[in-house]
């Protein structure tokens, strides 16, 4: 019997190696006291042709567009806004996936969820500002949090034949999701008005942007696809691609008057300048 035991413990050790190998035991987050916004990188775009924006090379900074995700981490649960353009399924470790020719990521979104505690299952909600490709990358991920989505959306998602603009097979396990339809205005996502979803449509049917009431950064709107390069926000310029352009201007000046009203920072998403000048995960905006 004597000698059976350190065989037992043995057992056990490798038991518990097998279960629970070094390295891969990650502290879980806990919910913290106040709003926190982690900002993840989920790599870059870079646009061969400027044009279908209605600017010329001369007058915008870089052509290359930032692709940010984030997180937001609230008392009461936790929202994903934006999911990258390359899901990590194409990111060999590593290296650096692309998609389509001109996105790539060098960075797996779960890698940096989990660098500050989170899996995909721990996430409460989903929310896209919109459904194009770039948006949309890792949304199968998220499939068994609660999707929060706007019905024009959901419908051009799941069309038959799919829109050109998305790559479907990257978002096709939302369809069985459990899911909150906003059919209009702002949704308030705790209720305590520290995270609200804001209706702007124009890119495309039902785009929305993202207000957060952050303590000490002070009220931020995350911009979706209201603007991409911040040259069209000063010199006035609506792609020739939006869904319908007259919505798209008109919501760009209901969500000026709110930044008026507020006081809040537009963080234009694919901005890759004012991208670069963010604060990453594992730091945080609260």
């Amino acid at each position: 019997m004597g000698r059976q035991i350190p065989r037992l413990l043995i057992l056990l050790v490798i038991a518990v190696l097998l279960i629970f190998p070094f390295g891969a035991v990650t502290e879980a987050a806990t919910p913290p006291a106040s709003l926190r916004l982690y900002v993840f990188d989920c790599g870059r775009l870079d646009i061969p042709d400027i044009t279908p924006y209605q600017l010329k090379r001369d007058e915008i900074a870089t052509n290359v567009m930032s692709v940010p995700c984030f997180l937001v981490a609230h008392p009461k649960g936790t929202l994903m806004w934006d999911v990258g353009a390359v899901p990590d399924r194409l990111i060999p470790q590593g290296g650096t996936g692309t998609l389509r020719q001109y996105g790539s990521s060098a960075k797996r979104l779960t890698d940096q969820l989990a660098a500050i505690g989170y899996a995909p299952k721990d996430i409460t909600y989903l929310a896209l500002s919109h459904y194009h490709w770039d948006h949309v990358g890792n949304a199968n991920l998220f499939a068994g949090s609660t999707w929060l989505v706007r019905p024009l959306e959901r419908e051009i998602m799941f069309a038959d034949p799919p829109s050109p603009r998305t790559e479907p097979e990257n978002f096709s396990a939302l369809k069985s999701s459990r899911s909150i339809i906003i059919r209009t205005g702002d949704y308030d996502v705790f209720g305590d008005g520290s995270v609200v979803i804001k209706s702007a449509p124009g890119h495309s049917p039902d785009h929305q942007v993202l207000f957060l009431k952050l303590a000490h950064t002070g009220p931020v709107v995350l911009s979706g696809d209201l603007y991409h390069y911040p040259e069209e926000r000063a010199l006035k310029r609506v792609p020739t691609t939006e869904y319908n352009p007259a919505q798209t201007a008109a919501s760009r000046a209901a969500v000026e008057a709110f930044l008026k009203q507020t006081g809040a920072q537009l963080w234009i998403e694919h901005d890759f300048i004012g991208n670069a000048k963010l604060k990453k995960a594992p730091d945080y905006y609260d």
